[in-house]
């Protein structure tokens, strides 16, 4: 990844009361700090911060404590977008202290890291807070000269891309791989997968009404409310009323995202699952036969306040595979306007083997759609997500 100007390394503040994390940084990070991809400025409180990112407007990205005397962290989130609203945070916290994270991404923090540091979670955190800072910056830029609309769908499709999940999780007994391939006309799926607390798993997949920059920020906006309400919080359907309340307080477009969100537990092997108006997942079984997840009667999120919703739980099988997907698998339409359907992503592994991971599980799913279109042109972003299990 090059820095933003292709010359000068992405400038980052670190903010911590902790005279110890400065010589350790610089430290742990001086290969990035050599090869010019790195420089780092230190601050002790947010006072100090903030006089900071006022001297310096060169500063991409704020790593901040949130214990810290003088001005805390969640402050400094509130007064950074004063100074400018296009840095990207980071907080840092002790881990299980879950409340002041999921506040902190209310308030805007782009992601989180948990002490004690481990610095290679921090450096694929800041390389992903980077990536989408520079789609962002580009959008901004794209914006004053877009001439026509399939400009602007490309900018969404950057950013859309920017901030999925590129490293997944796997243990004993499990593996997991989610990809999405953009539509020329962007609409706003999205998938995560996020590792909480007791080495559980969570898995979400969604799909934001509208097209094209407007989805795109709604999207990120869900993704975010969505990761801040599931730390701490291991009850999907809690999860998604919290999420649900929080988008309905502002969103003047009334646009609206179908979410799934589901927890492996892949010690007792239990899935635990709430589904706010999106596709039902498939179960492929390992003895060949398929079988849908249960409903749960959810709508979608951000269309009525005070949505309760209902959660399921349900044991994986050793050998199940469990696929999460958007209606652009489903609603896929070749030629002659048939659509892919049900029944095929049913059936997409009858009379041959089954693959051995979930990577292998996603590119076939997307090679079977992609067979039944031929060369009619894409017009939905198709989405998938797979939990492999063994």
């Amino acid at each position: 990844m090059k820095s933003l100007s292709g010359e000068k390394p992405y400038k980052i503040l670190v903010v911590d009361d902790e005279v110890d994390l400065e010589p350790l940084m610089l430290q742990r990070m001086r290969r990035k700090i050599r090869s010019g991809m790195y420089s780092f400025v230190f601050a002790h409180n947010g006072v100090e911060a903030l006089a900071k990112l006022s001297e310096d407007d060169e500063i991409d990205m704020v790593l901040s404590d949130i214990n810290m005397p003088q001005m805390d962290g969640l402050t400094l989130l509130d007064q950074i977008p004063k100074v400018d609203p296009n840095i990207r945070s980071v907080i840092i916290s002790a881990y299980g202290d879950m409340k002041n994270i999921r506040t902190a991404m209310n308030r805007g923090a782009f992601d989180f890291v948990t002490k004690p540091l481990d610095f290679e979670d921090l450096q694929v955190t800041i390389d992903r807070t980077l990536r989408h800072l520079v789609e962002w910056r580009e959008a901004l830029s794209s914006r004053d000269k877009l001439v026509a609309l399939q400009n602007e769908l490309d900018v969404a499709s950057q950013m859309q891309r920017s901030i999925l999940p590129t490293l997944f999780p796997r243990g004993d007994g499990f593996d997991i791989f989610g990809d999405m391939e953009p539509a020329r006309n962007v609409g706003g799926d999205f998938f995560d997968v996020l590792r909480l607390e007791g080495g559980k798993v969570g898995l979400a997949v969604a799909d934001v009404s509208d097209k094209g920059v407007p989805a795109a920020l709604f999207m990120m906006s869900s993704r975010t409310l969505l990761k801040g309400s599931a730390i701490g919080n291991l009850e999907p359907g809690r999860v998604l009323t919290e999420v649900n309340d929080l988008l309905i307080e502002d969103n003047e477009a009334s646009m609206f995202v179908t979410l799934l969100y589901a927890v492996y537990d892949s010690a007792t092997r239990q899935l635990t699952y709430a589904n706010g108006g999106h596709n039902t997942p498939v179960v492929f079984h390992a003895d060949g036969t398929t079988t849908m997840l249960p409903l749960t009667g959810g709508i979608a999120l951000g269309v009525a306040p005070e949505m309760q919703f209902e959660q399921k739980t349900v044991t994986i099988t050793p050998g199940d595979t469990v696929v999460f997907y958007t209606d652009g698998v489903t609603e896929a339409m070749d030629a002659s306007y048939e659509e892919f359907g049900n029944d095929r992503l049913l059936n997409i592994f009858k009379g041959g083997s089954f693959p051995d991971s979930a990577a292998e599980v996603n590119r076939e799913v997307f090679d079977a759609v992609h067979d039944f279109v031929g060369d009619t042109p894409q017009s939905d972003d198709i989405t998938c997500l797979t939990l492999f299990t063994k």
